[in-house]
């Protein structure tokens, strides 16, 4: 049940599950990773098969909402 980050663009960056599920995560989409350094985005850890969690940046996501972010809309009130 590993995560891992294969690669880091400035577009967003790419998440192997497993053996055979690799997903890209756009910062357009996932912002709150845009700002982040190489070791919070590397750091990430699965402790469910649909939970990820990066503790640098005290981000947890559902993998479904990686799978289809627009069933998950960002929705920010004031």
């Amino acid at each position: 049940m590993a995560a891992e980050v294969t690669h880091i663009s400035r577009h967003g960056f790419w998440l192997l599950l497993g053996d055979d599920e690799e997903l890209l995560l756009p910062f357009a989409q996932f912002p709150w990773f845009r700002q982040a350094t190489i070791e919070q985005i590397t750091e990430v850890e699965r402790p469910a098969p649909d939970h990820l969690y990066w503790p640098g940046l005290d981000v947890d996501l559902s993998v479904d909402s990686i799978r289809r972010p627009a069933d998950f809309p960002l929705i920010a009130k004031r």
